[in-house]
């Protein structure tokens, strides 16, 4: 065995302990998911309420509650599973509540901006906002007509990522950068996919109207 399945092995191992943990708790997975959003709304306002010399200490606090939010949005899941609560439902919000903490974190970030009188990294900002928001909506509208759409690199985890290293590290500017240009290029990426993919689809419809009498 190598030391890297090792290293998985003991991290999926810690991870079945702390879900046991929360099943325990008899903490319904929705209410985790709510709570998810609770932290990102106050990372939100620390990024928002960031400026002169406390702005490096507010911004890796709200990378660490973004952390823990994260945490939390990776194990609902899990303990849902894990407590036999698994729902369509519960999916559904929990998509829908990711959106909401996405653009709290977005918004935090551009009232930082704003009181920083930045008007440049607000526009920035917005962009990733809208963009971030359109990775999620191209994927969803995609796989409503085609049943897959993964094409792309820079989904919710990766963008969470970036936004804790920005903050823990006092380099969000370059972040902001960074998921402007992927996240726009991924939604570019899935409506081609999605058009390529819908082309036989079109052409099959359209010999079937010829067909027909």
């Amino acid at each position: 065995m190598s030391w890297t399945s090792a290293v998985g092995r003991s991290a999926q191992f810690l991870i079945n302990l702390i879900v046991r943990a929360l099943v325990l708790t008899r903490i319904t997975p929705n209410a985790y998911t709510y709570i998810g959003l609770v932290f990102s709304i106050v990372a939100a306002l620390l990024f928002g309420y960031a400026a002169g010399e406390n702005q490096p200490v507010l911004f890796r606090y709200a990378a660490l509650v973004i952390l823990l939010a994260g945490f939390l949005d990776m194990l609902d899941g899990q303990v849902a599973r894990a407590s036999n609560q698994a729902t369509v439902f519960g999916g559904f919000l929990d998509s829908v509540l990711d959106r909401y903490s996405d653009a709290a974190l977005f918004f935090g970030l551009l009232v930082y901006y704003a009181r920083a009188n930045r008007f440049f990294y607000v526009v920035l900002t917005a962009v990733v906002m809208i963009s971030s928001v359109m990775v999620s909506y191209t994927r969803a509208r995609a796989e409503s007509l085609i049943g897959s759409c993964k094409v792309g690199f820079m989904e919710r985890p990766e963008r969470l990522v970036l936004v804790i290293l920005g903050g823990m590290f006092n380099r969000m500017a370059p972040v902001l950068w960074v998921i402007a240009v992927l996240a726009s290029i991924t939604v570019v990426h899935r409506i081609l996919y999605t058009r390529q993919m819908t082309r036989p689809m079109e052409a099959g419809a359209g010999s079937e109207a010829q067909a027909a009498p």
